[in-house]
């Protein structure tokens, strides 16, 4: 430090001193941004997805998902949608995401989706929260 900035010439701060500062700000952070996060998630979902109709539309399918939200506050959902038939979590499978969905409403929508080919089967969703 400069003398003006120092006047008693008090010794600087040792590097572990300052880098201990900036972890300590960091760790901080990311834990008061995990308390933000869980506030503003809080009550959305679970939601429960149902496949209504599926359309061939090549080179895809045209699906309509049926999805309720269970929570007490509006939210969206990612769902999955797959050939129950394929075992495991290959590539055979679509993820979509719903509208807003208010707290305990159903909406139905529809995607189209290539993932899956274009041969109308019988499908699966899932739904989860946020």
């Amino acid at each position: 430090m400069c003398d003006d900035c120092n006047p008693l010439g008090l010794k600087q701060p040792a590097p572990s001193q300052a880098h201990g500062t900036v972890f300590l700000a960091i760790v901080g952070a990311v834990i008061g941004l995990a308390i933000l996060g869980r506030v503003a998630l809080n009550g959305i979902g679970p939601f429960n997805g149902a496949i209504g109709n599926v359309v061939s539309v090549p080179p895809g399918l045209a699906i309509t998902v049926t999805v309720t939200n269970l929570g007490s506050s509006a939210g969206s959902t990612t769902c999955r949608i797959f050939d129950p038939s394929t075992p495991g979590l290959g590539p055979e499978a679509a993820f979509i995401v719903s509208p807003r969905i208010e707290p305990g409403k159903t909406i139905s929508f529809s995607k189209e989706v290539t993932g899956l080919g274009s041969a109308v089967r019988p499908l699966s969703v899932e739904c989860t929260g946020p």
